[in-house]
């Protein structure tokens, strides 16, 4: 991988399975957009004090020239993120779909709306009235 990347975990040890498959994770971007300048991944495990819900939170910072693309991935609440690679892997789908989403706003691939034209509404013509 060439982008540099920056791992963080938070309330929990740092565990080198978990960063390994985050790094393959990431190294997996470049396949969708090749112009990453950095990339900031932070893997946050529930507080110990929860009783119910105890669902990993990812988040993706990925710097892009001119902008930043931020996934802040919660989970769906069907227990599914309690395992850690399953919070991990959702987080990632969700970050190649906005750098998807990116680059084809950058090759115009993207349909904007047309701007209003400004000036006067044309009237119909009401100049031949017959009464």
């Amino acid at each position: 991988m060439k982008i540099p990347l920056e791992i963080n975990f938070r309330h929990m040890d740092p565990s080198a399975a978990v960063e390994a498959n985050i790094r393959e994770k990431a190294a997996k971007l470049e396949r969708h957009f090749d112009r990453i300048i950095g990339c900031r991944v932070v893997v946050e495990a529930p507080h110990r004090n929860h009783r119910k819900g105890k669902l990993f939170t990812i988040g993706i910072n990925i710097s892009v020239p001119g902008k930043e693309l931020v996934v802040n991935h919660a989970g769906p609440k069907d227990h599914a993120h309690e395992d850690a690679y399953v919070a991990i892997r959702d987080a990632f789908n969700a970050a190649v779909r906005q750098l998807e989403d990116h680059a084809r706003k950058i090759r115009g691939d993207v349909k904007t709306r047309a701007a209003p034209q400004a000036g006067p509404e044309t009237a119909p013509d009401q100049g031949n009235v017959s009464e």
